[in-house]
């Protein structure tokens, strides 16, 4: 209300009055563009202050995947910025069949509260290899804008198994190396979901059916590790967000062996299951492993029209 008496007031001041629909003024025209222009900001920002649509919001923006791309990281470094309004859990709402049943209502009830200004961000690494997400997402926003970060698709498959080689350590349950897993004699077992995983694209196909490259960022993980600034600044012009992010948001964590965040003089590192060590994978099996994916990533290459230094 406050606002929208200072309004009045400087109406009257400056004795403006509307004639024909067009503002006049008894000062010469140039001062009277300014006043003008000073009064619709002064208006617009009126309007803002009776503005109550601080609500949850359908996403603008979906970081698909890959999984143990850095999908996390992204997210995080993503939340600094005030006109983004992350989930910080993933929804597996297009990928899971029980939850995309709940409808739209559900699924925007699992968003953070936003302001109109804002654009609400949600990630659920699982998209990507989805059969089912490209269309229903599609479906939901044709224009929403998505970004995919991607790293070495054979370090994404050892991180993959990484994860669950801990999880089943962690349950106690029995596991397999990754030897042991992927050597079916001198073949490898290309079924092995880790392996489908890193097909990049194999799936980016399905997305391209219905987005356009221009809809869909990718995020280089390893410039994301080794310059996450740099690699930021390219994903606010993609989402269309003002510059915010710079050097001063990142340190590097000597002890994790990665860049975590700060901002407003608080400092947040990824949590412990980011970052652990891998096991050891036999050179001989990484040498096939970068041999069977070389022509899949030339083809994603050409897709994106970009390159990585992978294998």
């Amino acid at each position: 209300m406050a606002r929208i008496c200072l309004l009045l007031l400087c109406l009257k001041m400056c004795e403006i009055y509307s004639q024909e629909g067009r503002w006049e003024t008894s000062w010469k025209k140039n001062d009277s563009d300014v006043v003008n222009d000073l009064l619709d900001q002064w208006k617009r920002n009126a309007s803002d202050a009776l503005d109550e649509d601080w609500k949850q919001r359908l996403p603008k923006g979906i970081i698909i995947g890959v999984r143990k791309g850095g999908t996390r990281a992204l997210l995080e470094m993503l939340s600094l910025h005030p006109q983004i309004a992350a989930a910080h859990s993933e929804i597996h709402f297009f990928n899971v069949e029980e939850n995309y049943q709940k409808g739209l209502d559900w699924y925007c009830q699992q968003m953070p509260n936003s302001h109109s200004a804002q654009i609400t961000v949600e990630k659920t690494p699982g998209y990507f290899s989805s059969l089912e997400a490209p269309e229903r997402i599609y479906a939901m926003d044709r224009s929403v804008k998505l970004l995919l970060i991607v790293r070495d698709p054979v370090e994404r498959l050892v991180s993959d198994y990484t994860q669950i080689l801990y999880n089943r350590k962690a349950r106690q349950k029995p596991y397999q190396s990754l030897e042991e897993i992927l050597k079916r004699g001198q073949e490898l077992n290309t079924n092995y979901k880790a392996m489908q995983r890193s097909l990049y694209a194999l799936h980016l196909a399905r997305w391209l059916e219905f987005f356009p490259t221009t809809q869909i960022h990718v995020v280089d993980g390893g410039g994301l590790i080794r310059q996450p600034d740099s690699e930021m600044r390219h994903v606010e012009q993609f989402l269309g967000l003002e510059p915010y992010l710079g050097p001063d948001n990142f340190y590097f964590n000597k002890t994790k062996g990665f860049f975590c965040l700060q901002a407003k003089g608080e400092r947040h590192c990824l949590d412990q299951s980011k970052g652990r060590p891998h096991p050891t994978v036999d050179e001989l099996l990484l040498e096939q492993l970068c041999t069977y994916f070389s022509q899949h990533n030339e083809d994603f290459f050409a897709m994106v029209g970009r390159t990585f230094n992978w294998c």
